[in-house]
């Protein structure tokens, strides 16, 4: 569980980990992105939602139930950081992710920075938007990015829903803040407006997955917060290290 300390005051500026900084072992790297957000989201703290539990969460659970091999930075944290769409080191992820899309506004020179990297062999995941103007409004964004690839919900036959760990349906996790102000019970943080989580995804003509969403759900609390509270971590954390891991399997072997 992410404790707090080891965790540089300035991701940007001391960027990525690599040789030249001390890493011992430069493996797979969690990048973040960060980005500018133009509207606010009820709950959402924009690029940094969920950040850094469960970027530190999820890169060590994933050292410990597969044979991946994250990178460490030279203080031993595993290898989470944070890039700009402009940074040359954006280059250096094999994966992005990114919280609360629904506020998200990338400049221009950021859409073509990101569209060279997912056509290069990049990938973004975003997670944790709900109802339909967030999604609406991230819609509009990654299609100024991609807008001749269609958005199309993965089924729960799809191999990323097998690629290691068996997930049959798509998990609903609400933030844990929700949760416990709902009393411990339902997931639907919009109520019947966010009531169906969906997977979806932008597939280039091959079939190689550049953009993975998770909408209506916020997989990363299921890492950030499972520590935090027995109950929820029962409830929720299992499921989302299984999609996670698959996701990231997937991604990195197709």
């Amino acid at each position: 569980m992410w404790g707090g300390g080891g965790w540089r005051p300035n991701p940007i500026r001391e960027g990525l980990p690599t040789a030249e900084n001390g890493v011992r072992d430069r493996g797979f790297t969690f990048c973040r992105l960060l980005y500018q957000s133009v509207r606010q989201e009820a709950q959402g703290h924009g690029w940094n939602t969920d950040y850094p539990g469960s970027d530190h969460n999820f890169v060590t659970r994933l050292a410990e139930l597969t044979t991946a091999k994250p990178a460490r930075w030279e203080d031993g944290q595993p290898g989470f950081a944070v890039v700009r769409a402009t940074q040359e080191e954006l280059y250096e992820c094999p994966f992005i992710f990114m919280s609360d899309v629904g506020t998200v506004g990338f400049s221009e020179l950021e859409v073509v920075r990101l569209r060279d990297y997912l056509t290069k062999g990049g990938f973004i995941w975003v997670d944790d938007f709900w109802g339909d103007w967030a999604w609406q409004h991230w819609v509009g964004e990654i299609t100024r990015v991609l807008p001749e690839y269609p958005i199309v919900d993965i089924d729960p036959e799809h191999m990323m829903m097998h690629a290691l760990y068996e997930v049959e349906d798509i998990p609903q996790i609400p933030s844990i803040q929700w949760w416990r102000r709902n009393g411990r019970r339902g997931t639907s943080e919009r109520g019947r407006e966010s009531e169906t989580p969906h997977l979806r995804a932008i597939f280039d003509p091959e079939g190689r997955p550049l953009v993975v969403m998770t909408h209506n759900t916020d997989i990363a609390d299921g890492w950030e917060r499972e520590g935090e509270d027995y109950d929820f971590f029962l409830e929720f954390s299992p499921e989302a290290y299984a999609l996670g891991i698959n996701v990231i399997l997937y991604s990195l072997s197709h």
